[in-house]
């Protein structure tokens, strides 16, 4: 029988957003209803609330979480009842090209409940990334969901669904850092200090934050940069060499998404050294480097899709080190707010408060 139960919705372009009741289907074949603990508040929902991601209003936000799974539908293995379950973006199908050729961290077919959350009079929401997870319950792909240790904490182990892993993933998966490397992490969100947690876990040398923002990088010192330059004040490029014997990083991270850092972390790295993009820029943004830089710098210039993280793999082995204490995921929680808070955390994201602020129910 479908429950209704509070969520937080964005109706149109830049409207605050607003608790309205919603509808939640019994699980149908292949999908499982989640009774969600916490959720993160992170810049892609303030993005889908801005239009930037595309016009499918109104939207069912929230996606970064973690929950107990109340109910499933036919066919599902992968999960049971009274599972904690932390929620995913990639349910990898298993049948595309990539999954076929033993890379299912680069699906292309990831799933999504078939079945619609509604509002009360029937109207669709389109829910967040396919979760939607501001939300008291919400319908998702069984695979969706990713089985760890219960005894993590549902507010740390949510940030691994989204921003905490595109970080982490960004250095350890995308960037490949090894023992030893020299690495710049360009922008100290959440996302940037998680590829700082990552590269030390890595056992880089020598990790060097950077921002424009001494709060900011005062954090990234804490959570294991070696070195902080704030791009304000200093030339990053020049810092980073200089940091790093004149020669570049190793493997330079790119957590801001615009063309000026990611120019600054294309000449910040050393020859035959790694860019990583892991910052989302926006549809109009471009970027002008001489071809010939291009190829007399040799080395690898990619992008990190949710941090290249396969959750199967990924989520258990990060909650053990979590539960062993060798990853703080707390240490991003910087506030637990309730649901009705979630316009305010948008407002804070602004300033820069905040790692996160995470929907406790």
């Amino acid at each position: 029988m479908a429950q209704q139960v509070q969520g937080v919705i964005a109706r149109a372009k830049g409207e605050p957003v607003r608790i309205e009741t919603i509808v939640v289907p019994d699980p149908g074949p292949g999908e499982a209803v989640v009774k969600v603990q916490a959720c993160g508040v992170c810049h892609t929902d303030l993005h889908y609330r801005e239009g930037g991601i595309n016009d499918d209003f109104p939207f069912l936000l929230g996606h970064e979480a973690a929950g107990v799974v109340e109910s499933v539908g036919d066919g599902v293995t992968e999960v049971a009842p009274g599972d904690f379950v932390i929620l995913n973006w990639r349910a990898v199908c298993g049948q595309c090209r990539a999954c076929l050729r033993g890379r299912p961290q680069y699906c292309f077919d990831t799933h999504n409940a078939k079945q619609k959350m509604t509002l009360t009079d029937g109207t669709e929401l389109s829910p967040a990334l396919g979760i939607g997870a501001f939300a008291e319950k919400t319908l998702v792909a069984a695979g969706q969901c990713t089985k760890v240790d219960p005894a993590a904490s549902p507010a740390a182990a949510g940030l691994l669904g989204c921003g905490v892993m595109a970080g982490l993933g960004a250095a350890i998966n995308t960037g490949e850092v090894g023992r030893g490397d020299s690495v710049a992490v360009i922008g100290c969100g959440g996302v940037g200090n998680a590829a700082v947690v990552g590269a030390r876990l890595a056992g880089a040398a020598k990790i060097i934050a950077v921002d424009i923002d001494d709060k900011k990088l005062q954090t990234a010192k804490g959570l294991g940069a070696t070195h902080t330059v704030n791009s304000r004040t200093a030339d990053p490029i020049e810092a980073i060499r200089e940091l790093t014997g004149g020669n570049g990083a190793d493997v330079v991270v790119e957590a801001v998404g615009r063309p000026e850092t990611y120019e600054q972390a294309f000449y910040a790295r050393d020859l035959a050294g790694t860019v990583v993009l892991v910052g989302v820029p926006t549809p109009e943004m471009r970027i002008d480097l001489p071809l010939l830089d291009v190829f007399g710098r040799g080395g690898a210039l990619k992008s990190s899709w949710y941090g290249d993280c396969l959750p199967s793999r990924d989520f258990p082995m990060l909650i053990d080190l979590y539960r062993q204490g060798r990853l703080d995921l707390d240490a991003f929680v910087t506030e637990t707010i309730a649901l009705e808070d979630v316009e305010k955390a948008f407002e804070r994201m602004h300033h820069g408060d905040v790692l996160r602020s995470v929907v406790v129910f």
